[in-house]
This record gives C-alpha cells, structure tokens and sequence, in this order.
C-alpha cells in the first residue's frame, strides 16, 4: 500500500516537472498565407509548425531586485573624475545670467500677449458685411486667437522656468 501512494506521487511530481519544462517551448505556426502565430500550446491540425528554442523567460523587471545589474547602471549615471567642474561663483554669474534673459523674454511675452489680446479685441468688434454667416466670423478670428494662445503659453512656459531656477 505505501509503494502505491509513492508511484502517485512520484507520478504527480513527474508531470508537474514536465509541464514546467513545457513552459519554456514555443511553437512558430504558419498558416497557408503566410501569416504567423506563436504559440506555447501545438493547435490541433497544425501541421506548419516548428519548435523555439527560447529558454527560461525573466519576468521580474529589471529595477525591481537588489541586483548588480542596477546597481552598475547608478554608477554609470555618475559623472567621470575628469568631467570639468565650475566654481560656485561662476555658476551663480551664469545662473543670475540666466535669470536676467529669461526675465526679459518674459517680459517680450507679455508685451506681445498684451498686443495679440488687444488685436484680438479689436476684431471681435468689428463685423464686416459679408460676414452674415457666423462660421466666417469664427474662421476670421481664428488666427488672432491663435497668435493670444501661443504668446500665453510662451509666457506660463517662461514662469515655469523661472520658478525652477534655484
């Protein structure tokens, strides 16, 4: 009786151990088109299939693990010994710099927002004669509502910048 109980699991144990080693194994089917399907189960009546030979699949992501294949790519993210390096004076010179050219660009952008808006407001007010159907009027405006919306994007942009800077 306990030889019968070890024959089933050993059995059992046999079949698991094959249907994992069949996990690894995909089929590359062709069908009469020439359309192809991968597979890891044969379909019945396949007959244009050929076994793949892929190995164990990895699917923890590569981030996820301590690994030393993550911890190289931080080290590759460091900058090399001889990378040149700037004192912090003249990073501070290059960053005030910086903040002035951007302080007047916005203040370009605002000006120029300013004159889009008004050239906007100025043909919203004006109604032509062969205007009589409103999709014209629509289409007439669209370029100056256009022009207001690129000069309030030049300017959020700009701020947002600012506001970046240390």
């Amino acid at each position: 009786m306990p030889m019968r109980y070890f024959a089933i699991v050993l059995l059992s144990v046999g079949m698991c151990m094959s249907a994992r080693a069949n996990n690894h194994i995909l089929y590359e089917c062709v069908d009469q088109e020439g359309n192809k399907q991968f597979t890891n189960i044969v379909p019945p009546g396949k007959h244009g299939c050929k076994v793949l030979n892929v190995g164990p699949v990895n699917s923890v992501p590569a981030g996820a693990s301590g690994s030393s294949a993550a911890k190289s790519q931080s080290k590759a993210t460091a900058s090399p010994a001889n990378f040149p390096r700037v004192d912090p004076q003249t990073q501070q010179q290059r960053d005030g710099q910086r903040r002035r050219i951007l302080e007047q660009e916005l203040s370009q952008e605002q000006q120029l927002l300013d004159q889009a808006k008004k050239a906007l407001a100025e043909q919203e007010s004006i109604r032509l004669g062969g205007e009589r159907n409103y999709q014209r009027v629509l289409d007439r405006l669209e370029p100056y509502q256009q022009k207001v919306k690129v000069h309030e994007d030049n300017v959020a942009n700009l701020r947002r910048e600012l506001s970046n800077m240390r």
